[in-house]
């Protein structure tokens, strides 16, 4: 996306205080949209708004909280007078085997990577359908919604989730010219993920299976995020695209040969 692709846009952006969501902030921003950034993080946040100036408006909001997510969202159309995009990136995970995972963390991932895309996309939409100017909606999944990931199997169930709730809400926001797209990353060099890099034998696991064998940057997935929000793609809806350096062709790495290394 050009500077300039999006003048005189607003977007909110979910966990936008680091990793995906800052590059998505970032680009909007250099293409001349506003940007409303949620995040849990108020430091991380706060660091981005000095970054990003004062067309960055930082929120600290838990998007598993309704009520948080609605004041959040709500801000869009105080600030700027509405919304066009938006990019539901929030996530994290806790890992565990199914025979040893403790509800609290089943609840904890699937509430953060699939019940808060519910959450924001109805806000979301609401507040486009509400202006009657349609708009754009992306929802970050995973390669993991695809791929199932040993000891991830809240993470890989809810971000399947996000897939299908992105296509029913598709379906269902089409009449208000609401477009719903799925991103889904395979490995990228987030904060999240910077364990398993710093890890060279797990490290070494996924570089294999990825073809053109690297961890993408977080630009790298803000990138197609902000083609599925353009003008260019106003013909695309309910689909989901897959931005992993080809690592779904070759599968997912057995992590478990590491235990017994």
């Amino acid at each position: 996306m050009s500077d300039g692709g999006f003048d005189d846009r607003t977007a909110v952006v979910t966990g936008a205080a680091s990793g995906i969501g800052a590059a998505v902030a970032a680009a909007l921003l250099s293409a001349g949209a506003r940007v409303v950034g949620l995040d849990i993080d108020t430091d991380g946040l706060r660091e981005r708004a000095a970054d990003f100036g004062d067309a960055f408006v930082p929120v600290t909001a838990d998007v598993t909280v309704e009520e948080q997510v609605e004041a959040g969202i709500a801000e869009a159309s105080a600030r700027f007078g509405g919304l066009d995009m938006a990019f539901n990136v929030a996530g994290g995970s806790r890992i565990g085997a199914i025979t040893d995972m403790a509800v609290e963390d089943w609840d904890f991932t699937v509430d953060l990577v699939q019940k808060s895309v519910f959450l924001c996309t109805k806000h979301e939409a609401r507040l486009m359908r509400d202006t009657g100017r349609g708009g754009s909606i992306v929802n970050i999944s995973s390669l993991d919604g695809r791929i199932p990931m040993p000891a991830g199997s809240a993470y890989s169930t809810g971000k399947a989730g996000v897939v299908m709730f992105s296509k029913s809400a598709a379906l269902e926001l089409a009449p208000y010219r609401i477009r719903v797209n799925t991103v889904l990353p395979g490995l990228v060099d987030t904060p999240l993920v910077a364990p398993v890099l710093a890890y060279e034998p797990a490290e070494r696991m996924f570089l294999e299976r990825i073809p053109l064998g690297v961890a993408a940057t977080p630009e790298q997935i803000a990138a197609p995020c902000l083609f599925l929000a353009s003008d260019d793609a106003s013909y695309i809806t309910g689909t989901e695209l897959v931005v992993d350096g080809g690592w779904e062709i070759s599968n997912f790495p057995n992590l478990a040969k590491l235990s017994s290394a």
